[in-house]
């Protein structure tokens, strides 16, 4: 967080279930600690513990706010978003909680998390939400088609994680080989078994020799490529080391220009 914070980054995302309320202490932790203020999102709906309780219910949410800003250390998050669609909750419910979160100052703006576009157009009808945050990378485009086109008719914020497809774009693995220890791959492959295509792996041989060939990493082009997205308002990346911020310097530092997007587009199409 402290090279984060060095490098021009003040926005951090978090999830009350992020290592069990974890992740929100140890942000709070760093917030006293350097007696810093960054932008701040969490997010409230699974289970913070195995067996535990989840979903979108008003009580359930104000109790969920209320334990992550005590974690937080925080009076109010800037961006408090539903982690998830819930089928058993009417949105009107789950939006007019969030809107009470709103008037009584605890949050400065509410919105959701891996809804589809019929399920965000749902959440307009029945409230307010500034903010989508859902999957989105050169390998998993789906948004294209629905969700971002929304966004951009209503003024909403389109919000990408896992854009670099769990690691699928860093160039870690390889055809033929094991995926390496400790990789999501072996952690949990399940949102990217369909990736493990020969198609996928042509696809990342061709992104590699064109990111050699213009000096950056596969995981630099790759976000560089949403960076120049005007319909992307935020990059939500994930690094578990200092060194895991250098692909977002050369994307910074070296945008993509409109002939490598067609380039890049044609690659992975």
């Amino acid at each position: 967080m402290d090279a984060a914070w060095d490098f021009g980054i003040t926005h951090f995302d978090t999830a009350d279930a992020y290592g069990g309320g974890r992740s929100e202490q140890s942000i709070g932790h760093w917030i006293r600690s350097r007696g810093l203020r960054p932008l701040l999102t969490t997010k409230t709906f699974n289970p913070m513990r195995a067996g535990g309780d989840h979903g979108l219910k008003p009580e359930r949410i104000a109790g969920h706010l209320r334990a992550s800003l005590g974690r937080l250390g925080v009076d109010q998050v800037d961006l408090y978003l539903a982690h998830d669609f819930d089928p058993d909750v009417p949105l009107a419910e789950t939006t007019g909680a969030f809107e009470d979160a709103v008037a009584a100052g605890s949050i400065r703006a509410y919105g959701v998390s891996n809804f589809d576009e019929g399920q965000l157009a749902a959440a307009l009808k029945a409230g307010s939400p500034v903010a989508v945050q859902n999957g989105y990378s050169l390998l998993d485009r789906q948004d294209e088609h629905g969700v971002l086109p929304l966004c951009a008719d209503r003024g909403i914020a389109y919000l990408a994680f896992s854009p670099l497809a769990g690691g699928w774009l860093t160039g870690k693995y390889r055809r033929g080989e094991p995926f390496p220890t400790g990789s999501r791959m072996t952690q949990r492959p399940g949102p990217y078994g369909e990736f493990v295509t020969d198609q996928t792996f042509d696809a990342i041989g061709r992104l590699d020799a064109m990111a050699e060939r213009r000096g950056t990493s596969v995981a630099g082009l790759a976000l560089g490529w949403l960076l120049g997205q005007e319909r992307v308002s935020q990059v939500v990346i994930g690094p578990g080391r200092p060194d895991h911020l250098t692909p977002v310097r050369e994307a910074l530092e070296q945008p993509v220009t409109d002939s490598e997007r067609a380039e890049i587009e044609g690659i992975v199409e």
